[in-house]
């Protein structure tokens, strides 16, 4: 290497170090009281975040709305933080919100399907049709609501999966919420012959005996209609969606044991077509 070109080279070397160190003397104040702006700024929107989700809480305010309210709140105050920031460095904010803007809207043609989703997570949150813990139909899928998201609500099932239903497909279809329990519906034929009443009865004492069956919403056991077979007696009752197969498998049997303990039969069909065939 030649002379003029290491010497160029210690120059630029020179250069660069000059500027750094006046960087530092004239924004080290700027830059260390930033910094500190902005951690005092995020102690502060962390305090007031959970202040907020405390006095929520405190007026039994749903789970989800004050979640929203808390995390949207915190985010506010550092946005506002950050921008006081950038003023303290000597950063205009004024050319940054135009990008931003222009980037959006750039963002939100490319994005649509996507900001459908958090625009009808937040119909969700504010209207609030059903809150964690309720249980939803929507589209034939149904679950016990685990979690509400800007973008999509998360339900579990009986089997433990998790459901992930994006928000733009809840908001605008009919929704079924049956709250904390699912409807068990049960039909089944005794025959002609039997005395419908006390069949009736047996079921009733098996849906009041049952402990998963919900008894504050009364259970409901009548004759259902008339078929080929036997008489078609229609069975309703309400049991907490986690347990629902649990509670609907134990009920059919113990309402299959106590009419087979009391003599009544359930007609089989196979039977009464082998019967009129012949």
């Amino acid at each position: 290497m030649d002379q003029p070109s290491l010497n160029q080279e210690i120059q630029q070397l020179q250069n660069a170090y000059d500027f750094i160190l006046e960087f530092l003397v004239q924004y080290s104040f700027q830059l260390v009281g930033a910094v500190l702006i902005f951690l005092i700024g995020l102690w502060v929107a962390n305090k007031v975040s959970n202040l907020v989700t405390n006095l929520l809480t405190k007026h039994n305010i749903d789970v989800t709305l004050t979640t929203f309210t808390s995390n949207l709140i915190r985010i506010v105050i550092i946005v506002m933080v950050g921008v006081i920031c950038l003023g303290k460095l000597g950063i205009s904010v004024t050319p940054m919100v135009a990008a931003i803007g222009a980037a959006s809207l750039g963002a939100g043609l490319a994005l649509q399907g996507m900001l459908a989703n958090y625009a009808a997570g937040i119909t969700i949150i504010v209207t609030r049709p059903f809150v964690v813990g309720n249980t939803i139909e929507i589209k034939g899928v149904a679950g016990v609501v685990k979690e509400i998201k800007l973008g999509l609500t998360i339900l579990t099932n009986e089997e433990g999966e998790c459901i992930s239903i994006p928000n733009k497909h809840i908001v605008g279809e009919i929704l079924h919420n049956s709250f904390e329990y699912k409807l068990v519906e049960t039909k089944l034929n005794v025959e002609y012959q039997a005395d419908t009443n006390q069949a009736i009865s047996i079921i009733e004492q098996q849906l009041a005996n049952a402990e998963l069956v919900n008894q504050q919403q009364k259970p409901l056991v009548g004759v259902n209609g008339f078929n080929s077979i036997g008489i078609e007696i229609g069975i309703r009752y309400w049991v907490p969606t986690p347990q629902y197969f649990e509670a609907k498998y134990q009920t059919n049997l113990a309402i299959i044991n106590a009419l087979q303990a009391a003599n009544i039969t359930i007609p089989c069909p196979l039977k009464y077509v082998a019967n009129s065939e012949s």
